[in-house]
């Protein structure tokens, strides 16, 4: 049997709306019904019905001004996710690299996703003892250097939302179980530009994170260094780890495109 040519298979009208999500590009921030109608040579109905399933998912909106159309946040965090998953990755594997090389510690980068940290890459420190590789896994976020990086940028709204009970589990006699002293917490690391997980999820592991940013500005990672307590002490996490760590998440935020 002869093997169909994948054009056979294209559905049309999905091929419509992403025609009409292409419309928005460049200097072109709104369009009118009748306009994507022109570009499209598609009867307005039909543009309508396009524009009415974008709006529903979140990939269009509507000004209400105007009454043209613009594209959605889902569009926005569609891209940003493929920046987070390969332009991210692709960036941080050197500078984990150079960062181990520098303290021969163990070096994440990991992503915000649902209230969690999900670690994506991992390069290990020769040292026997080490921390266990956690890649892939989903961390909770309060306890974790990463975690707490990226809730210090958030609003307390989203706070309360993500944490909607005052008490939250401890994971040992470290962990923030408060989310009011969480709050006053993160605080201090907007403050200071980088957190520490002080044996808050795991007894015997400290680490230090930093956050990564885009050309947006926004938080889309966090790079981290992760090992044993009797190698973490106050003053090394002080002299060496937080400044080679800040130093990386400028870097990784640098490749990905922000700006001071």
């Amino acid at each position: 049997m002869a093997k169909k040519d994948k054009s056979e298979y294209i559905i049309q009208a999905v091929s419509h709306a992403l025609d009409l999500l292409e419309q928005f590009h460049g200097d072109v921030d709104e369009l009118g019904v009748t306009e994507l109608s022109k570009r499209l040579k598609l009867h307005k109905n039909n543009v309508f019905r396009l524009l009415a399933t974008l709006e529903s998912r979140g990939y269009i909106e509507q000004n209400k001004a105007t009454e043209n159309y613009r594209l959605g946040l889902n569009a926005l965090e569609l891209g940003q996710t493929f920046i987070k998953q390969m332009g991210l990755l692709r960036q941080a594997k050197p500078i984990l690299e150079e960062l181990v090389k520098a303290c021969n510690e163990t070096s994440y980068v990991a992503i915000f996703k649902e209230g969690y940290i999900v670690y994506l890459d991992v390069v290990e420190t020769d040292l026997t003892v080490r921390v266990v590789s956690r890649v892939g896994s989903r961390l909770p976020c309060y306890c974790t250097a990463a975690g707490k990086v990226h809730l210090a940028f958030m609003a307390e709204e989203e706070i309360d939302n993500l944490f909607p009970n005052r008490e939250l589990r401890g994971y040992t006699p470290n962990t923030i179980t408060d989310r009011e002293q969480l709050k006053a917490a993160l605080k201090q690391i907007a403050e200071a530009g980088y957190a520490l997980d002080d044996e808050e999820l795991d007894l015997g592991v400290r680490c230090v994170a930093a956050p990564i940013r885009d050309y947006t500005r926004r938080i889309v990672g966090a790079v981290s260094l992760s090992g044993p307590s009797m190698r973490f002490a106050n003053e090394r996490i002080e002299q060496e780890l937080i400044p080679l760590v800040l130093r990386a998440g400028e870097e990784l935020s640098t490749s990905l495109g922000f700006h001071k």
